[in-house]
């Protein structure tokens, strides 16, 4: 009985199903997926199908990502918090695209999967899984804005700055990072510091290995540590763009 992570899918089916394999996951596994789970490759509404069915066979735990807040403010409308043309130049295009194959009861079933995202998760042993971080110097319970658990950048960028002689009991030692034993994030792909694996700073732990653009998807063990990597998306999917 393991526990896994799983980086931001966006749209790649194909992928998320080459890591479940090279994982050897069992029902028996739990799964947690950090979010972000459509935009960018063709398959989004294949993904949600994929977890919707998954979540009936073993423990899932399914987080939100900003990705996935903006495909929920489309199907309702709330045009004020969708900027279209931005959304679409960033994966959101082939999204909407997917979706107008679909049965209208079919798009209803996906709202309703949607609007059950977690904004965070927190383990029996203090481990926070989040989709892109928190602000509270007090953490996740003390969060002003829920919004900022799927669009925060400054937890990852702080971990990156962060002089790694500086020891968590020091008096500069950011706050954030003595709250939770470990964190893990997407949202941000590791790609943008040249990496392609998985990589810790401080206590967090980026997952997000550059599924949407030319990277690709990742499964971590939570406990060991250990991962499993898809091919990249781009030569999954090469008549496609996806965020790229």
């Amino acid at each position: 009985m393991r526990t896994f992570v799983i980086g931001d899918i966006h749209g790649g089916l194909l992928a998320l199903e080459q890591v479940m394999k090279k994982a050897q996951v069992t029902t028996q596994d739990t799964l947690i997926f950090l979010g972000d789970y459509v935009d960018g490759w063709s398959q989004s509404p294949q993904v949600l199908d994929y977890l919707m069915d998954l979540k009936t066979k073993q423990n899932c735990i399914c987080i939100r990502g900003n990705h996935d807040e903006l495909l929920l403010s489309w199907f309702q409308s709330k045009k004020d918090e969708v900027d279209e043309t931005l959304w679409f130049k960033h994966g959101g295009e082939a999204t909407v695209l997917a979706y107008k194959k679909l049965t209208e009861e079919k798009k209803q079933i996906h709202i309703a999967f949607l609007e059950s995202l977690e904004d965070y998760y927190l383990d029996d042993q203090n481990r926070l899984f989040v989709h892109a971080g928190f602000t509270n110097l007090n953490g996740v319970t003390y969060e002003y804005f829920p919004k900022l658990f799927y669009w925060d950048r400054t937890l990852w960028e702080t971990a990156l700055s962060l002089d790694p002689t500086l020891k968590p009991d020091d008096v500069l030692y950011p706050k954030r990072f003595n709250l939770y034993k470990e964190i893990f994030i997407g949202h941000t792909p590791v790609t943008r510091i040249g990496k392609t694996v998985p990589v810790q700073k401080a206590c967090v732990w980026n997952v997000d290995t550059g599924a949407a653009f030319r990277g690709p998807l990742t499964i971590m063990d939570i406990d060991t540590k250990e991962f499993w990597q898809s091919d990249p998306l781009n030569e999954l999917y090469f008549e496609e763009k996806g965020r790229n």
